[in-house]
């Protein structure tokens, strides 16, 4: 197995990004900031064609991949791999695989079925992929407001809907808020992505999409939910902690409010503040 020794390019993302934010506690807000992850795509390709691309927290990519490798089955040792290392380019979000030809041959069906590949080429930045993304998503429109007393209300309805959690300790959860803050789709999963599948499905299903708001989930708030929620024109998203870089600069760009509390804020404002109303 030969491990490429270069340094690659510094990408654009970091794993870790300072946010301003607004902490808003008993009815007063004041100004601050928040370290958040970082989230960038990583393409992975064997053999020179794009096999998945995973969201993850830029470095360590080699071992990202390799391990990636070993949970598919595409390699069982080290020594599958003939080559294993960043594209030609030095691209930080691209790995270039070759495995040994009697691996390749071993596991041809599982290349062959290889996952959803959203780029296929070497300018998959962050910034790339977010301007793909905005061909398909609309910006948020301005107009509805809500008291922080009224989204703390919601958080509390999300908490009293988890019929598994209280039993497992082990879901997820989603719940939808209409134009009037009544609730109008919950779901729970053991995957916080279904959770929000499946309660979007409820109001598209429904044809209640022109009516829901408002979002509370019950985990962080990372860029594919919010890429899901804009889909389904929610302008305010509440998660039980903070967001990813990618997801706050999306949240941003798509004129969305995201949001998140702690112990010691009841709100913690990242972007869109001008829906809340003190």
């Amino acid at each position: 197995m030969v491990i490429q020794e270069q340094e690659p390019l510094r990408g654009t993302g970091e794993d870790t990004g300072s946010y301003r934010v607004i902490r808003c506690k008993d009815g007063e807000c004041r100004a601050g900031s928040h370290e958040l992850m970082g989230e960038e795509p990583l393409l992975i390709r064997i053999d020179g064609k794009p096999y998945s691309v995973v969201m993850r927290t830029p470095g360590e990519e080699l071992f990202h991949a390799a391990g990636f490798c070993l949970g598919e089955g595409i390699a069982d040792s080290p020594d599958d791999f003939l080559t294993i290392g960043y594209c030609k380019d030095l691209d930080p979000n691209v790995i270039d695989i070759r495995l040994k030809p009697e691996r390749r041959e071993k596991v041809h069906d599982l290349l062959e079925r290889r996952g959803f590949v959203s780029q296929t080429s070497c300018g998959i930045c962050g910034k790339e992929m977010l301007k793909d993304l905005y061909q398909v998503l609309t910006p948020a429109e301005d107009g509805f407001r809500v008291e922080i007393a009224r989204i703390l209300d919601c958080i509390r309805t999300l908490s009293a809907n988890q019929k598994y959690y209280r039993r497992t300790r082990g879901s997820h959860a989603a719940v939808i808020f209409g134009n009037q803050l009544e609730m109008i789709s919950f779901a729970e999963d053991v995957g916080r992505h279904n959770a929000l599948d499946k309660a979007i499905g409820k109001v598209f299903i429904n044809r209640k999409l022109l009516e829901a708001t408002l979002l509370v989930l019950s985990s962080r708030i990372s860029y594919e939910l919010v890429q899901k929620a804009a889909r389904a024109r929610l302008s305010i998203m509440i998660g039980m902690s903070r967001p990813t870089t990618l997801a706050a600069e999306m949240g941003r760009a798509l004129n969305m409010t995201l949001a998140c509390t702690d112990k010691e804020s009841d709100l913690i404002l990242f972007c869109g503040e001008n829906r809340i109303v003190l």
